[in-house]
């Protein structure tokens, strides 16, 4: 199955649906197969939002999956990829939505996780999988697909297009002045920081740093709820974005950041796709395996006390990618903690 540099397959199908962060960790996949197999037809299919953010990356045919649509989406796929045929899936996703879906991609190698990765029966979904390798980081376990196909040169680029239209239209959003980009929500609500953490760290970025907060995120409930109280405990009121961006203008806001301060989730990975360094919270989730890829000097951690108080045991002996779902987990991170993080990056 391995292939030489600069004579790959004829045409090669990624399949990765979400979620956002693990979107942006795809990227340098995608480009270091670019740089090595410029011949290769590229298609990804993807899930809808993540395409309105990555969706107009040149050199790739994007074949959307929406998601929303339940059942419907799979004959929607199944119509779109009437009468082709791959020489190469990478089926990247371990979920059986992903998995019924694989069964609609025609292709000679369907490569996927290891049988002791391989989640929710998705090895019995491929005919091929990459090697089993412990305790990588998800932008590293990505690369195992490609590295089992016979590329070993990395090209750490994300390179995700932001048309200047995009930009002009945040610019009226922001302040003038450098600013420090507050995401407080994950999509998964365990993972969220405290409130009165938010609220206390903004004071200080403006007290100390004199650096105007912008508190960015999405249109969900619970993010409008923590603007709204972060907003309320602020002396000094950020400029509250949450639920009025697309995602290309987050990205835009993102982009022109000083820092970002986000726990375990899309914003904080779309940060490292515009190099956009990111003091990331974490007690919840192993940082080793999920954090922002290239500010590993910027993490708090807390996630291997939380594991040793809720499982007794050390993160070594528990699987890799436990999560600590309890409330109150991330209390563990302290105000202090983070304005230290502060000083460091501004040192």
């Amino acid at each position: 199955m391995i292939f030489h540099t600069g004579s790959g397959p004829r045409s090669l199908c990624i399949l990765r649906l979400s979620a956002m962060g693990d979107i942006c960790h795809m990227l340098p996949i995608v480009r270091s197969l670019q740089h090595a197999w410029p011949e290769t037809k590229l298609s990804w299919v993807i899930g809808k939002l993540e395409h309105s953010l990555v969706g107009d990356i040149p050199g790739i045919e994007f074949i959307i999956f929406d998601k929303a649509k339940g059942f419907s989406a799979y004959p929607q796929l199944y119509q779109q990829l009437r009468g082709r045929r791959f020489d190469v899936l990478l089926h990247m996703q371990m979920s059986l939505r992903a998995s019924i879906a694989s069964l609609l991609i025609p292709a000679q190698i369907k490569l996927g996780f290891d049988r002791k990765r391989a989640h929710d029966l998705q090895w019995l979904f491929t005919n091929q999988q990459i090697p089993y390798k412990q305790k990588q980081h998800v932008v590293d376990s990505f690369f195992g697909f490609i590295e089992t196909l016979g590329i070993h040169e990395r090209v750490m680029e994300w390179d995700i297009p932001i048309d200047e239209l995009t930009r002009e239209q945040v610019k009226s959003l922001l302040p003038e002045t450098p600013y420090v980009v507050i995401s407080p929500c994950s999509s998964m609500a365990y993972r969220n920081w405290t409130v009165e953490g938010y609220a206390a760290a903004a004071d200080h970025i403006h007290a100390e740093y004199g650096k105007t907060v912008v508190l960015t995120g999405g249109p969900s409930a619970i993010e409008k709820e923590y603007a709204e109280n972060i907003s309320a405990r602020c002396r000094h009121k950020p400029i509250n974005l949450i639920g009025k961006t697309s995602l290309k203008e987050l990205l835009a806001i993102i982009d022109e950041a000083e820092v970002v301060i986000a726990p375990d989730s899309g914003p904080a990975h779309m940060a490292t796709a515009v190099n956009t360094p990111v003091i990331g919270l974490y007690a919840c989730t192993n940082p080793d395996r999920a954090r922002p890829y290239l500010s590993a000097e910027l993490v708090i951690s807390h996630y291997p006390e939380a594991v040793r108080d809720k499982f007794s045991k050390s993160v070594d002996e528990v699987p890799w990618g436990t999560r600590v779902r309890d409330p109150g987990t991330m209390e563990r991170i302290k105000v202090e903690e983070v304005i230290h993080m502060l000083q460091h990056f501004y040192a």
